[in-house]
């Protein structure tokens, strides 16, 4: 009997201590992640308008090679 009281109490403290880091947790991932957001929007318009000119360019290209067999 005194082995399982033993055993609940570890168990308890165990998930007690667990419990108590889970609460700091979320503070420093929620910080952290909305870094990462940040800085990922950041190279987001950054490189848009290189996406953008790209597919611009292949699409005239696509344009003018058609309009070139046509001739």
């Amino acid at each position: 009997m005194k082995l399982l009281k033993k055993a609940g109490a570890a168990l308890a403290l165990s998930l007690a201590a667990a419990g108590s880091a889970m609460a700091t947790i979320p503070a420093i991932v929620g910080t952290t992640l909305t870094g990462v957001q940040t800085d990922g929007l950041a190279m987001i318009d950054l490189v848009w308008p290189v996406v953008v000119t790209i597919f611009g360019g292949m699409l005239l290209i696509n344009i003018f090679k058609r309009a070139g067999s046509k001739v």
